[in-house]
């Protein structure tokens, strides 16, 4: 209940996990049916920069700040990562996932935001409010998946960016992946994780693919190498079903983003792994 998104609004990991974001709301949108996305830890929607807690860490500013300054300067950016961007210019004031999936709804489209916090989710009703495709929940994000899933659209995506503060957060991830593929296996699940250390992950990858999980991959941009667990040095979105054709074109947004964010050090780049296969 600590956990405020405001202070790491627009980081490294921000921008990451929601160029990807984008990628596969288009990929489910090819399709004319519609489909449900469930943000299980939704926070408040957008975030002002400028604003004291953004400002206090500074976090941005190696994040989007790095990737406005590199399209400035002329680089070359993948078509994933401009549409994030100009998608971003486009909202005002740093959208969070409840905005940036707000902003692509079809008519036939809905959208779910579970947030615990009580004045973060208060903030997020207000944000919505008199969007009927829009729902918001002041309940716990993996207790919304039991309770929404499956989808009476039978499509979905299911957002999962838990704050890690419980130090048993990747063991009640698995369990939340293994109970809501269970209930929706056809559904797309996007789970957002931290990467301090390499064993944890290790162990979560093996985790999903004992728990009897089809169709897994892990994509991850890394600043360095994951040997210090007291510094933040990846940030990894594991996927069940991806959509196609992210395995082919993943590794180009992957290792723009590897290039822009990271500082250079031993280590940076990006993998792109399966956790388990179809």
């Amino acid at each position: 209940m600590n956990y405020r998104h405001a202070f790491h609004a627009g980081n490294f990991a921000d921008c990451m996990k929601h160029v990807l974001l984008l990628w596969l709301l288009r990929a489910l949108g090819r399709k004319e049916a519609g489909f449900l996305t469930l943000d299980t830890h939704a926070g408040i929607g957008r975030y002002d920069l400028s604003g004291p807690e953004a400002t206090r860490t500074g976090e941005w500013q190696t994040g989007i700040g790095r990737l406005r300054d590199a399209r400035a300067n002329g680089a070359k950016l993948p078509d994933g990562i401009l549409e994030y961007m100009d998608l971003v210019d486009q909202l005002g004031l740093y959208p969070g996932s409840p905005a940036l999936v707000e902003a692509l709804l079809r008519p036939q489209d809905r959208l779910i935001c579970c947030e615990l916090h009580p004045e973060d989710q208060a903030v997020l009703r207000r944000h919505f409010r008199g969007n009927a495709q829009v729902a918001t929940h002041l309940r716990d994000g993996y207790e919304a998946m039991r309770a929404f899933l499956p989808p009476k659209e039978r499509r979905g995506l299911i957002l999962i960016d838990p704050p890690y503060e419980q130090t048993d957060e990747f063991s009640a991830l698995t369990a939340a992946l293994r109970d809501g593929y269970e209930k929706f296996p056809g559904g797309v699940f996007a789970a957002w994780y931290p990467i301090k250390h390499r064993g944890p992950v290790r162990a979560f990858h093996t985790a999903l693919a004992e728990a009897g999980i089809r169709d897994v991959v892990a994509a991850e941009v890394l600043l360095r190498e994951p040997v210090d667990v007291d510094r933040l040095n990846g940030s990894g979105l594991l996927i069940v079903n991806p959509p196609w054709p992210f395995m082919t074109t993943a590794p180009t947004i992957l290792q723009a983003l590897a290039r822009i964010l990271g500082d250079g050090e031993p280590g940076v780049g990006y993998r792109l792994t399966r956790v388990a296969a179809e």
